[in-house]
Parts: C-alpha cells; sequence; structure tokens
C-alpha cells in the first residue's frame, strides 16, 4: 500500500486554524512530546517551559500524566522519554505493515554489500525513515527511524516529488520560502548558505559544472528521477555522504517507499556506488515489489477459512477504569483528555489501519463523542487523515519521540529499573550479558554502603560462578552448555567444578526460573539472578541482587529477594517487547 499523502499544515507546529472541538490538553502534550524528541529525549522541566510556551504548572501536569502512561520518566528535575513511548510509533508502523515486509530483505541487502540501507516513506515535502540496516564503523550512517528530512536534500525526495501535485509544489516552495536554512529538521545539520526554492537545493562549495546531482534544481532533479527510476543524494545533506535511491511501488504502480544504499566518500563517489550498488539494490526491489503485491493480493482475495477477529488492542481494554483512578490519585495532576486522546493512536496496528470512529471507540472503550474530538485533534495535527468514514495514522506520528527511542540499548532500558529495585531493596542490582564464557555487566545500581559489592559497568567474571552466568546458560541449549562446562576453576571452597555437578545446577536453574549462588565466587558474596527475554522469548540477559552474606539467609533471598527481582525483569522485558518490535535495541 502506498503511504498516505497528508494535508496542510506542512510543518507539525505550523500555524493553522483550530477546531472547535479540538482537545487542547491533547494538542499541549503533543507539543511537549515534539519538544523533547527535538532535544533528544531529556530535557529540563523548566527549558520545556520556554520552549513550549506553556504554564510551568501545565507543563507539570503533561509529565506527570506522561509519567503515569509510562510514556516519560521523571528524574530530578529532567524529563526523560521512556520506551513505552514507543507504541505510538509501533501501532503506525504496524499499519503501514511495509517494515515487517520489508526488512529482512533491506537486512540482507546491506550484509551482501556492506553498506548502509534504509526504507523511507513519504511525509509531505519531507521523507521519513521507517528502517534503518546500518553498518558499524567510525564514519556510519547517524539517521534513526522516524527522523525526517527535506525532500531536496534526500535521493529518496525527488523520487517521491515525482507523484506531487501542483499544490505539494506550492507547499514545498512556502517551506523553503520560510525555514531557507531547514530548522525546521532538527534531523540534519542546517543549510550554510541561504538559497531561494526555486534555485538549487545547495550552493557555494557545493556548486560544480557539471551536470551532477550536486547541481540543478530540485525540479531538474525530479525530472531527471522520472525518467530514471532512480536518483543520487551527492553530499547534499553534508560533505560525504552520498546515497542512491529506487522506488518500490504497489500494484497500482504508486510509490509505497524508497529503498536507499547510503555510503561515504570514503569508499565510493556519487557515480561508483551507482555503478556499483544500482544493479543489486534494483535487483532487491524488484523482489520486495513483489512482496508488496503478494499482500495487497491477500488483503483483497477472500480465504477460503473465515477472516481472523483483528488482533486485541494493547492497554485500553480498560482504560475508563485506569483514567478514573489515576485522576483519583493524582488529582489535577492528571489530564484524562490528553491520556484519551493518545490511547486512540494505539487503536491502529497490523490489520487495523484503516478504522471508522466505531471502530476506534470499541477499540478504546472511549465514548463516541470523545473518540471523535481526538481524532478531529489529531487530524489537526498530521497525525491521523480521514478517508471518508475511515481514519488512518500518518508517519508524523513517529515524530512523538521515537528517532531518539530507536537508538535505546538494553542497559539504557534496564537503567531506572534497576535503580528502583536497588533504592527498594537496599542491595546492588546489575544487569549483564554473555560475552564468551564470561558474563560482561552493562548497567548496575549501586547502594552506599561501607560494605558493598564492589563491581563497576564493563567487569568480566566467569560465568560458571555467578547467579547471572547460570542463569543465561540454563537458558541455552543443552548443545550450547558445553563451553560453560570445561575448565572449571575453584575460587572458593564452594564454587562448584565439576561439569555433571554444574549440568544439574543449570537443569534446575532452567526449571526454577532463577538461579541463587552462595559464597562461590566470592566468601560472604550472595546473589540471585533471574533471566531477561526479548519478544521471541530468547534470554538475553540477567538481573540480579547481590549482597554480603550476612545482610539476607538464602531463604530470605528467595522469599524476600526474588518477588521484587522477578517484577524488575517483568518491566525490563514489558519495554523491550515495546523498543524491540521494530527496533534491535543493542545488548551494550
Amino acid at each position: 500500500m502506498p503511504p498516505t499523502r497528508l494535508t496542510p499544515p506542512a510543518r507539525p507546529d505550523a500555524v493553522a486554524p483550530v477546531p472547535d472541538e479540538a482537545v487542547t490538553p491533547l494538542m499541549r502534550g503533543i507539543t511537549v512530546l515534539h519538544r523533547l524528541t527535538e532535544a533528544g529525549g531529556t530535557q529540563s522541566l523548566s527549558s520545556l517551559e520556554r520552549t513550549t510556551g506553556l504554564a510551568r504548572s501545565t507543563v507539570d501536569r503533561i509529565a506527570a500524566t506522561l509519567a503515569r502512561m509510562g510514556y516519560l520518566r521523571l528524574d530530578g528535575r529532567d524529563a526523560v522519554l521512556a520506551p513505552r513511548l514507543m507504541e505510538l510509533g509501533n501501532a503506525y508502523l504496524s499499519a503501514l505493515r511495509l517494515p515487517r515486509l520489508l526488512d529482512t530483505r533491506a537486512d540482507a541487502l546491506a550484509d551482501e554489500l556492506d553498506e548502509s540501507v534504509s526504507l523511507a516513506v513519504a511525509d509531505r515535502d519531507g521523507i521519513r525513515f521507517i528502517h534503518q540496516a546500518t553498518r558499524r564503523r567510525a564514519m556510519s550512517l547517524s539517521f534513526r527511524i522516524g527522523d525526517l528530512l527535506p525532500a531536496e536534500r534526500t535521493a529518496p525526495g525527488p523520487l517521491f516529488a515525482t507523484e506531487w501535485t501542483p499544490e505539494d509544489w506550492t507547499r514545498w516552495r512556502e517551506r523553503r520560502t520560510a525555514d531557507p536554512q531547514d530548522h525546521g529538521f532538527p534531523a540534519i545539520p542546517p543549510r550554510e548558505h541561504r538559497a531561494p526554492a526555486a534555485e538549487s537545493t545547495t550552493s557555494g562549495t557545493f556548486e560544480r559544472t557539471d551536470t551532477s546531482e550536486r547541481t540543478g534544481t530540485f525540479e531538474e532533479r525530479t525530472r531527471r528521477a522520472d525518467e530514471r527510476g532512480w536518483a543520487l543524494d551527492d553530499q547534499l545533506i553534508e560533505p560525504g555522504l552520498v546515497a542512491v535511491s529506487v522506488p518500490v511501488r504497489d500494484g497500482d504502480g504508486r510509490i509505497a517507499c524508497v529503498v536507499s544504499v547510503v555510503s561515504h566518500t570514503s569508499r565510493h563517489t556519487a557515480d561508483s556506488l551507482r555503478d556499483t550498488m544500482l544493479p543489486r539494490l534494483r535487483a532487491t526491489v524488484r523482489a520486495m515489489e513483489r512482496d508488496v503485491r503478494a499482500a495487497e493480493r491477500d488483503l483483497r482475495e477472500p480465504s477460503a477459512e473465515p477472516p481472523a477477529a483483528p488482533a486485541p488492542v494493547p492497554a485500553p481494554a480498560g482504560l475508563a477504569t485506569w483514567t478514573g483512578a489515576s485522576k483519583q490519585e493524582l488529582g489535577r495532576g492528571f489530564i484524562e483528555s490528553l491520556a484519551r486522546g493518545l490511547t486512540v493512536i494505539t487503536a491502529f496496528g497490523e490489520g487495523r489501519a484503516e478504522l471508522t470512529l466505531t471502530e476506534v471507540a470499541q477499540a478504546t472503550g472511549l465514548a463516541r463523542a470523545t473518540a471523535r474530538r481526538a481524532l478531529i485533534t489529531l487530524e489537526h495535527l498530521g497525525q491521523v487523515t480521514a478517508h471518508g468514514r475511515t481514519f488512518r495514522l500518518t508517519p508524523r506520528v513517529l515524530a512523538l519521540g521515537f528517532p531518539p527511542l530507536s537508538r535505546t540499548t538494553l542497559a539504557q532500558i534496564a537503567a531506572p529499573h534497576l535503580a528502583d529495585l536497588a533504592n527498594r531493596l537496599h542491595d546492588s542490582a546489575s544487569l549483564a550479558v554473555l560475552a564468551g564464557d564470561e558474563i560482561q555487566y552493562t548497567a548496575r545500581a549501586a547502594t552506599s554502603r561501607i560494605m558493598s559489592v564492589n563491581i563497576t559497568v564493563g567487569t568480566r567474571l566467569p560465568a560458571y560462578a555467578t547467579s547471572l552466568g547460570r542463569v543465561m546458560v540454563a537458558g541455552l541449549p543443552p548443545a550450547g552448555r558445553g563451553p560453560f562446562l570445561t575448565g572449571l576453576r575453584a575460587l572458593t571452597p564452594h564454587t562448584v567444578t565439576d561439569p555433571a555437578a554444574l549440568a544439574a545446577v543449570l537443569d534446575h536453574v532452567r526449571e526454577a526460573g532463577y538461579a541463587l549462588v552462595d559464597g562461590e565466587l566470592e566468601e560472604g558474596l550472595r546473589s540471585v539472578a533471574v533471566p531477561v527475554r526479548d519478544r521471541t522469548g530468547k534470554v538475553v540477559a540477567a538481573v540480579n541482587v547481590a549482597m554480603h552474606s550476612s545482610r539476607r539467609t538464602v531463604g530470605q533471598c528467595v522469599s524476600e529477594v526474588l518477588p521484587h527481582l522477578s517484577a524488575t525483569a517483568g518491566a525490563i522485558e514489558a519495554d523491550l517487547r515495546v523498543a524491540g518490535r521494530f527496533t534491535r535495541p543493542p545488548l551494550t
């Protein structure tokens, strides 16, 4: 399916007549989310007051409501976007379906070419990324899923512009006149030279006398892209960055998305990138188009079996009860209309790309009048579009925190949960991953004690003698445990060094769901750990609480510590499921 073509306003914060039925608190809450996104995910409450123009009391109430929803956390005087906010962007990406259909082929192309590959959709007079397969290099692509770029400074832009209407071109020229240096696109550096809309998209040192992609107007680049079926970016965004792009078309011949291969001039010139990569890129696009058209046929053609019911919408089922309880607990500090309005976005998803007002109301449990006002507000802000009686999400939903959160690591996800656990138990809490036959600490929340466990992030310890290691090794298939059962060395008189005995311990750990190690790594050190699983159920890390043996007995570790530890692992897993739906949070 082609990306939805949007309507004015051209920029997220453009001034437009506010509908009489618009929900003001929802508009203000989305403004706060935009400012936090532009600030990289963290901003002080006082800065939010300045950048939004809202009263401090209003900012505090919005922050309290978003924190209650799990969309941000308050860290001292700062508001910090939280991974659960990504469920809004996930709703759009799920409804779009393109990332799920095409990401495997994009990743395979990146591996084959050893270059970064991206997928982008049109967002009015810009392009917005929906998938990134980047290479880890000293000079690597820093764009994130959800980042918005001006069409004229990219390779996908001219391709999308081949489908623009005269109104689209007018809107683009108005934006270029109003914002000649692209300050409205925080993902890229501003232009160093001002250029009127009718002139080249670059100037000064970027001008050349030949017919390369650096010269000519954006209109000329669009005509060339229409003739060729591909487009180049020869350092239009910044010096050194080059890209070649090809559109993926749906069954109606319209552009569904654009695939780009991105490199650096230290590896390719724009011409060599085109000559080297274009044939393989085109082959991948042909395969992608077959995937898109097959998916379209599946949607159109009736199945021999009755259609499956749409997947249930997470969270909103008890919305009325939850918002009522939140209002009772927080009083004026909780803004029900903001919570309800944002929940409307999560009504959409895979199999729910287009919803009527009635379907939105049913999915969220909201009254039709409440859902209608929320949809009117979201349409005004460019988050949804109306198509007759149905509504669709737009790429602009990704502007609600997705870019900075898409680069969140597992350690960053776990950190606030570990801090909360350490504060509740008054003992150290840690996250670790397997690194060869060792564990490596990646996040840690320590406590202030005269006698405490002295371990820092980055520390490595043998997996076989630690609770963290055992709970992760126990999660491996039996055939994968072999390397952890050899070379066992006694670190204390209590260390299990017999391979058969350790194998039996691991079987017990797997069955029990936790590991408790008492004095095997170091005399007097007692710890209990549980696994952390990703959305597929695979054990990817572990969390533990460690203490001196004088603090708690083994029985108290199980009865007092384990329930809190399991709850913390569950909270980390919940955030990881949301964050990992369309991204791959790095483990370290």
